[in-house]
């Protein structure tokens, strides 16, 4: 596998009604990883007003754009956690040992990672 990419990146918890309020511009697409946190990519600001947040730029995080042909030859034989039909999708959970998470479009998805485990994760997929 080749090498991934850093991700530029807003992490956002915040109480989970805040951030189901949040609008974004096009180009940003915000992940859900949990009620109360998100990861939004290529954002550079989100307006919480006053509210109790922690928003800050995240670089822990890198990633590989890749075709849903090669999700299908490469990733899906490496997990074995059922993948989401509808799209847009966050799936999150090990590929091929290693905690991954998978945000799927219409026609690409996102595999990313921790940047400490990429080189793991590249080492265990083809």
């Amino acid at each position: 596998m080749r090498a991934p990419e850093p991700l530029r990146a807003l992490r956002l918890v915040a109480a989970s009604d805040l951030l189901d309020a949040l609008t974004w511009p096009d180009g940003v697409a915000a992940l859900r990883f949990a009620a109360d946190d998100m990861l939004a990519l290529d954002a550079t600001t989100a307006d919480l007003a006053d509210e109790p947040a922690i928003i800050e730029d995240e670089v822990g995080f890198v990633g590989w754009w890749l075709t849903l042909d090669e999700v299908r030859d490469q990733v899906i034989p490496h997990v074995d956690w059922p993948l989401r039909t509808a799209r847009l999708a966050l799936a999150q959970g090990l590929v091929a040992g290693v905690p991954a998470k998978l945000w799927l479009t219409e026609d690409r998805a996102l595999l990313l990672c921790a940047a400490a485990y990429a080189h793991e994760l590249m080492d265990r997929l083809p």
